[in-house]
């Protein structure tokens, strides 16, 4: 084990998180572990915003390239790499900074969330059956009360899966932990969030579109397009490549997609802010327009 705990750096897209990890691992001796749910594609490097070799200044780098862009993403193949490198980095004496703005892949790590598993049979015949939500809803009431008191009767997407675990696996969905209504004390990570102004992001967020146009997001987007197999449903979604895929594919002009992905790209920053505002332990530091100004601070949290 290192001598203190890890770190990791959480907050809105386009907000810094990556330049500021990199100079804090630098200083610690420290190794980055991506905690992006679109950086696990192989290939997928401007409309993520990777880190090029050159920014990564050397510093190992572990949970990115992990799939081709035919295959799905999700949540479980990533933490197995994750928790991987960080017990790697712990074996080694070595710390280990988290960084990325997917808070679900933030959460699971941190608090060592017990995942279910998939049970796609039971899945199929839940969706054949096209049972109203509230109904869904009052069927997982029965099963699972408590698993039912966490979510919103109207979210299908959650119900199904609550429903699926019950049924396939023969035990409450909330059997698998509190979930991401739940935020224990950790001494194993010490957590910053960087919280820039909402007019320095805004613009933060349309500069880094059109830089990425510029650096070849198009070009891009047709070579993963290109790939055998072609994108998988969840690489598709990323932000940047489905609206540039609008404009390969159905023809939408390029200044009006790109005018999509900065109001989408803005979109998921206020949704970002609203996840990670929840967990009580995340120590802000407020940034200006040079996210390396909050050194000092995230270093005086995190005292590896």
């Amino acid at each position: 084990m290192p001598a203190g705990p890890h770190l990791a750096v959480v907050g809105p897209t386009a907000s810094g998180k990556t330049a500021l990890a990199i100079e804090l691992a630098v200083e610690a001796g420290a190794e980055v572990v991506s905690a992006d749910a679109l950086m696990v594609y192989r290939g997928a490097d401007i409309g993520t915003a990777k880190p090029t070799a050159e920014e990564r200044r050397g510093v190992p780098h572990h949970a990115i390239d992990l799939i081709g862009p035919s295959e799905e993403a999700d949540l479980a193949g990533w933490l197995a790499a994750a928790r991987g490198a960080v017990a790697s980095c712990e074996a080694r004496g070595v710390p280990a900074v988290v960084v990325g703005g997917t808070g679900l892949y933030v959460h699971a790590l941190v608090d060592d969330f017990e995942l279910p598993g998939a049970f796609p049979e039971v899945r199929a015949e839940l969706e054949r059956s096209d049972e109203p939500t509230d109904r869904l809803h009052a069927r997982l009431a029965g099963l699972d009360p408590l698993a039912a008191s966490r979510m919103e009767p109207g979210n299908r997407r959650r119900v199904l899966r609550a429903l699926e675990v019950c049924l396939g696996s023969g035990r409450p969905f909330s059997s698998f932990g509190p979930g991401v209504a739940a935020f224990p004390p950790t001494d194993r990570y010490v957590l910053v969030g960087l919280r820039p102004d909402p007019g320095e992001l805004e613009a933060r967020i349309e500069r880094r579109v059109h830089e990425q146009a510029v650096a070849g997001l198009v070009e891009e987007t047709a070579s993963l397009l290109a790939t055998p197999g072609g994108l998988s449903r969840t690489c598709r979604q990323g932000l940047g490549y489905k609206e540039v895929l609008l404009h390969l594919e159905h023809g939408l002009p390029l200044d009006e997609a790109l005018a999509l992905d900065i109001v989408n790209t803005r979109r998921y920053a206020r949704r970002q802010k609203a996840w990670f505002r929840r967990d009580p332990r995340i120590h802000w530091l407020d940034v200006g327009d040079d996210p390396l100004a909050a050194v000092p601070a995230a270093r005086a949290s995190w005292r590896w």
